[in-house]
């Protein structure tokens, strides 16, 4: 990769790319409908902090916390998602989530009540420069306000929001006491993919020198529908040394639109062969869309939509479960139980 501006390296490499992804799902509703915090069928979470929700497996707590983060001058909203079990019962997993552009701590419900009721601790971070309130306003200037969340600035300010996310977490009275430092896991959607990957160690160049991002707790990444780098061609270069274990899903109709950028399903797979420092997966649905992620119901088919939520909520469990030495059964298991709609499953590495 040469050397690039600052301006063209960040701007267009990590953060225009996820921006217009999230462009194309909008069509002409973009003013009255939300992508990611739609409702879905499971599991509804209320928006009252320390709420309890079923999710058919065990219970689970919900608790908002209204972070600000004093050195940068910048809110940091959160949603935790605990097991509904006494303080100090047993040391947990973490994951930590990433919405895509214009979404909330609200989105993804779907994942974060599954990974709560499977012992788990699930942090879904909103990023304000990049959140729902996009979606408020004169829907003429929606692709501005879209464009001007995706800077440079705010690609960074995103992976420092996941930082000082899990400083506090970690910090909680009562709650940091239940998650095991050593065990915790980075996801992310679209935008959100883009942000986990700088994470976990996407290499990106500033005036001949790599800009470091990296977060050395995290110890694996999900990355759900990932745009590649926009405007970059050598994509092997930007995340060949990423050493975590990743998961990458997606769709062979996981295709972006819009005019002036076309963003196809086999991008996806590009991120995922680019990777070569650290165990991978791959699990590619047949059919579906970019939004079918999302907490949205029926975007990529009204019966294809919750077959896709139980299955990702079930992969990533059994990719969590194998990463941190629970056993493979689960992770071998999965591409044969859910045959009927998966297109494509991979594996590489130790």
């Amino acid at each position: 990769m040469s050397t690039l501006s600052w301006r063209h390296s960040l701007r267009t490499a990590v953060a225009i790319g996820a921006a217009l992804a999230v462009v194309s799902l909008a069509s002409a509703r973009l003013a009255a409908q939300e992508v990611v915090d739609a409702p879905h069928p499971v599991p509804v979470v209320t928006e009252a902090t320390g709420a309890a929700l079923d999710v058919g497996l065990a219970a689970v707590v919900t608790q908002d916390y209204d972070w600000f983060d004093a050195r940068r001058n910048r809110a940091v909203p959160v949603r935790l998602y605990l097991p509904a079990q006494p303080a100090g019962t047993r040391v947990q997993p973490l994951v930590v989530f990433s919405h895509g552009i214009g979404g909330s701590r609200r989105g993804y419900s779907y994942l974060g009540g599954y990974w709560a009721s499977r012992g788990y601790a699930s942090l879904h971070v909103q990023h304000v420069g990049s959140d729902r309130s996009l979606w408020s306003g004169n829907v003429f200037n929606l692709v501005a306000r879209l464009h001007g969340a995706a800077q440079a600035d705010e690609a960074i300010a995103r992976v420092h929001d996941l930082r000082f996310a899990l400083d506090q977490v970690l910090d909680l009275p009562e709650v940091g006491q239940r998650i095991d430092p050593a065990r915790i896991v980075a996801a992310g959607h679209s935008y959100g993919a883009n942000t986990v990957m700088l994470a976990v160690g996407a290499r990106v160049e500033r005036n001949g020198g790599v800009l470091d991002l990296v977060d050395r707790r995290l110890g694996a990444a999900i990355l759900l529908s990932s745009p590649p780098f926009y405007g970059e061609t050598d994509t092997a270069r930007i995340l060949a040394d990423i050493p975590v274990p990743t998961l990458h899903i997606t769709a062979t109709e996981d295709i972006i639109r819009l005019p002036g950028y076309y963003s196809g399903a086999e991008d996806r797979i590009a991120v995922y062969e680019a990777m070569s420092g650290g165990r991978k997966i791959l699990a590619v649905f047949a059919g579906g869309s970019h939004s079918m992620f999302t907490d949205r119901s029926g975007t990529g088919g009204v019966a294809l939509n919750p077959q896709v939520k139980a299955a990702t909520r079930e992969l990533s469990a059994a990719f969590i479960e194998a990463v941190f030495g629970g056993g493979d059964v689960a992770l071998r298991d999965w591409p044969v139980r859910h045959n009927a709609i998966v297109a494509r499953f991979a594996a590489s590495g130790s």
